[in-house]
């Protein structure tokens, strides 16, 4: 039985599930194994139980010492409500006595409170007091500085709880707790705004509510280009110069607000969240907070959207160049070709026989000139000669420059609008660009000025010639201005993916010392080591490099003994020839086809309804207005609008099968239906798969085997995301959908462009998969390794297990030993270098700021793991974090090639990754005329729904 005074009160703040409320706060239920485990008694426990007296007492004592060991609070029960443990004791320790549960007598309220404190003693534990609970109210209101999520604060509590080693409260009173943090929070910040907002501030503010042509501000700013062309761009410029003065407001004010960029993130995503009419009906002071932090992110995202701009023209036409010079260079070969045929004939014409040897010697040039004119003659002649040469890259300038009025229509704009400024060594490209930006800033024509002023320290010397010529009057040098303006904006995009510029402004485009977290959070690194559970890094270098070189060896040695000894099977070697391979196993899954078949075909509709009867999941689709909403979630429209999404069958053909309107459908779409919301009920529908006993038999050697794979997505609407891929696309634009999967169950999805790399979004679906199924083991094709990967999931606890599209390759070019490759001459399996140990260990501080940069989301993960991966400013940190990656990449390389059950196994996880594309197309495939799902469909409950 429940201590009531834990029982969640009505009208509270509503934190967690019931069944969490159970699992915290309730008695625990054991089994016979639980029982063992934590009844059993330690000697000074045995100790404590000898000086109590009656048996009532004792029995008390133990049943409160167990209870107290898995919740880390004390319950009041009678005896008979927890009879099975009374019975497990009786029999362990007084099997002499007899009496009968219902015949104990009850405890006193002086020997209860007197057990409470010896084993609050003996545990080191204090009661939740005066004291304490001032420190829990300070340590909520901290959290709802860094996220104002009731789940994040209780959570932070019970850490807080945990570390300090006091007695768990009851839940009514953390949800006060939480409660009042956060509206001590409000008002904190509502205090903050008032003192600091000036008049003009609050004006800028106010104006953003403002009719622009029948159109809010503020709506027009939610809006985002939908592609790079040159009108949306410059309306994205225009949006940029509009709400500078209020980014540099928020600038200004956001620091004295002392509140994390996770928060700053959610209370902007408020603003897209709710309409105009909802945000004025809030405090003011509230919409100005919403307002101020929506403009903060909503100028980072500009930047990033006008950098990506940039990097998306100027490699369009680097690549148009590109295939200009082959198609130049394919014609005047096929031209040259022909004209060879014909040079041959003029010089035949030397070592004709019938010509007379004294035929004057213009005669014989007529007769060339027949075969081949004078003009034809000397081209070929030169290009013999090389005196103009086929060139490929002067045809590719030549590109440029016919392109010239195009990219400067296009790129202007973008550098005069983007602050850059440098971290690697850029001085000389940074005084180009700034002198690029001054001139387009003041309308001058860069053709009119003086040569000399132009910065050219950039500029590659053996490239120079292609920059300047002679100028046929005064016989000087004179710079291409064309070719040095596009040059400056191929090297400013090679700087930008180096790591050697950023924008400050920028979310995704910062310095990489700008994403880590701030010198004063870092200075608490051991307490964030705890909390973010990370046992690796309270691990001292030395000591975990040791233990790794240990395995490594062992494993070096292990597989080439199994190699030359014959042990293992799949490993194959052609004598005389270097290259090996591996023999993979061709067992697979089987599927009960049967069983299938024998279930009967199920409309859509009757499914959804059966999930939500069991997990209720349509309940967690509340309405955007929130408590202040009178419309509340109905199954049948939600439902509606769920298969006209899902099945790519669309709101107005929903309509015309079902009972309900399109105006209907669309509205509520519009009010239940956003990413968070989706990812609730997909939470939902999740773990209570994860609950079944047969989810348990879809793991791998007792472990969640997870795997992840883009699957791309044709998409007819112009998005920022969406990109033209000739691979997959042909000549239109699509998305790639990122899915988590484990045991044929999707956990977690991300929606990325077809030209990011899916590397750098690994780990960011797994360390944000908030359902129960956490994953152990991970798995990717070749594209999902990088540089870093395999460090990043080891440290936070997840083997990275990628399968290779050519493992010889990838183990002759990514093997790595504690020692010189010459101490491994006899072995077949060999590294190719020594491990760089003093350079992980120098760095490793650094190494460990990253990895709780990462832990405490100082910003988007695969924001980090990208500039990681790919940067090619090389550093010692960023070295050293490729170091310790190409130990664990070794260790698991070794695996891989002396273990079967592991190359199954990833094999069998990525496949479960491809069914489920599989089942997702065959779902989202149901436009009707090419509808795979069939034909006939039921009335249900007012709706048509088709039948799968």
């Amino acid at each position: 039985m429940p201590d009531k005074s834990k029982t969640p009160h009505l009208g509270r703040l509503h934190i967690l599930t019931s069944e969490e409320i159970q699992n915290i706060f309730h008695l625990p239920d054991f089994s016979d194994v639980e029982r063992l485990l934590h009844f059993s008694l330690s000697e000074t426990e045995f100790e404590v139980l000898t000086q109590t007296r009656s048996f009532a007492s004792k029995l008390n004592f133990i049943l409160q010492l167990g209870y107290f060991k898995v919740r880390r609070l004390f319950f009041n029960f009678e005896f008979s409500e927890v009879s099975g443990d009374v019975e497990f004791i009786r029999q362990k320790y007084f099997s002499n006595e007899i009496s009968e549960v219902s015949n104990l007598p009850k405890i006193a309220v002086n020997t209860l409170l007197k057990h409470h404190r010896i084993i609050a003693e003996l545990y080191n534990y204090q009661f939740c007091d005066r004291r304490e609970r001032n420190l829990i109210e300070k340590n909520a209101r901290n959290s709802a500085k860094i996220s104002i999520k009731p789940i994040f604060i209780f959570r932070e509590i019970i850490h807080f709880l945990e570390v300090n080693r006091i007695i768990l409260p009851g839940y009514s009173f953390l949800q006060d707790i939480v409660s009042q943090s956060l509206i001590a929070e409000e008002q904190r910040l509502k205090t903050i705004l008032q003192n600091k907002l000036i008049s003009p501030d609050i004006k800028r503010l106010n104006e953003l509510f403002s009719d622009s042509f029948e159109l809010y501000e503020i709506t027009n700013l939610k809006r985002e280009p939908k592609d790079f062309t040159l009108s949306e761009i410059r309306r994205e410029i225009e949006r940029g110069v509009k709400i500078k003065e209020l980014y540099q407001t928020g600038e200004r004010i956001l620091p004295l607000l002392e509140i994390s960029n996770q928060s700053v993130a959610y209370y902007a995503s408020l603003v897209s969240y709710y309409r105009v009419d909802k945000l004025k009906r809030f405090d003011n002071w509230t919409t100005y907070l919403y307002l101020l932090c929506f403009i903060h992110r909503r100028f980072g995202r500009l930047h990033d959207i006008l950098i990506n701009c940039l990097l998306y023209r100027v490699r369009q036409y680097t690549d148009q160049a590109k295939e200009f010079a082959v198609q130049e260079l394919s014609s005047i070969n096929l031209s040259n070709n022909k004209i060879a045929v014909k040079a041959a004939d003029v010089l035949k014409l030397l070592t004709d026989d019938q010509i007379p040897f004294d035929t004057p010697f213009g005669l014989i040039r007529q007769k060339a000139f027949q075969i081949l004119d004078k003009d034809e003659i000397t081209q070929f002649t030169n290009q013999i000669l090389h005196e103009n040469g086929l060139d490929e890259t002067e045809f590719r300038w030549e590109y440029i420059e016919r392109s010239a009025a195009q990219f400067k229509l296009n790129l202007r704009p973008l550098l005069v609008s983007v602050d850059f400024s440098e971290v690697g060594e850029t001085s000389e490209l940074s005084k180009a660009i700034n002198f690029l930006r001054k001139v387009f800033q003041s309308e001058q024509s860069l053709s009119n000025l003086n040569p000399k002023k132009f910065p050219t320290g950039f500029l590659p010397q053996k490239s120079l010639r292609y920059f300047y010529q002679i100028d046929k009057k005064s016989k000087k040098k004179q710079i291409l201005v064309n070719r040095y303006e596009f040059f400056v904006y191929q090297s400013l995009v090679k700087a930008i993916e180096a790591g050697d510029l950023s924008c400050r402004e920028s979310l995704k485009f910062r310095s990489f010392e700008d994403d880590l977290i701030d010198d004063q959070i870092w200075q608490q690194k051991a307490i964030l080591i705890q909390q973010a559970n990370l046992p690796l890094l309270s691990e001292p270098i030395d000591f975990h490099l040791k233990q790794l070189e240990k395995q490594l060896e062992e494993r070096l040695s292990s597989v080439n003994r199994r190699i030359s000894e014959k042990e293992n099977k799949s490993f194959t070697q052609t004598e005389n020839i270097t290259r090996w391979s591996l023999k993979y196993p061709t067992q697979t899954e089987t599927h009960s086809d049967a069983f299938f078949e024998s279930i009967p075909p199920r409309d859509l509709y009757q499914v959804l309804r059966f999930v939500h009867e069991q997990t209720g999941f349509i309940d967690t689709f509340t309405h955007l207005r929130g408590k202040y909403a009178r419309q509340k979630a109905d199954q049948i429209i939600i439902s509606a609008f769920l298969i006209a999404w899902g099945t790519n069958t669309g709101l107005g053909k929903m309509s015309k099968i079902s009972d309900q309107t399109a105006d209907v459908l669309q509205t509520a779409s519009d009010n239940f239906i956003r990413l968070e919301t989706l990812r609730e009920a997909n939470r939902t529908i999740v773990d209570e798969i994860a609950t079944f006993d047969l989810f348990q038999h879809f793991n791998f050697n007792e472990k969640v085997h997870s795997s992840s794979d883009g699957q791309k997505f044709e998409t007819r609407f112009q998005t920022i995301n969406a990109r033209y891929s000739p691979k997959y696309f042909g000549l239109k634009k699509g998305i790639v959908a990122y899915p988590l999967v484990a045991n044929h169950i999707p956990v977690n999805a991300r929606i990325i462009g077809a030209n990011e790399h899916e590397s750098h979004f690994v780990f960011d679906i797994l360390f944000n998969n908030s359902t129960k199924i956490q994953p152990e083991v991970h798995s990717t094709d070749s594209h999902g390794a990088n540089q870093v990967n395999f460090a990043l999931l080891h440290l936070f606890g997840y083997q990275f297990a990628p399968r290779f599209k050519d493992i010889y390759e990838t183990v002759t070019k990514s093997l790595y030993a504690f020692n010189h490759p010459s101490r491994y001459a006899d072995y077949r399996i060999k590294p190719i270098r020594k491990i760089n140990q003093k350079l992980i260990i120098q760095e490793w501080e650094n190494i460990t700021r990253i990895i709780l940069s990462l832990a405490n989301k100082a910003t988007t993960q695969n924001i980090i793991t990208r500039k990681l991966a790919s940067y090619n400013r090389t550093n010692q940190t960023k070295q050293a974090l490729w170091e310790y990656d190409n130990i664990i990449r070794s260790l698991y390389l070794l695996e891989y090639i002396d273990s079967p059950p592991l190359r199954q196994n990833v094999h069998q996880a990525l496949n479960r990754g491809e069914n489920y594309h599989q089942l997702k197309r065959a779902v989202a495939f149901a436009n009707f005329e090419n509808c795979v799902l069939k034909a006939n469909t039921n009335k249900i409950s007012g709706m048509n729904a088709p039948s799968c």
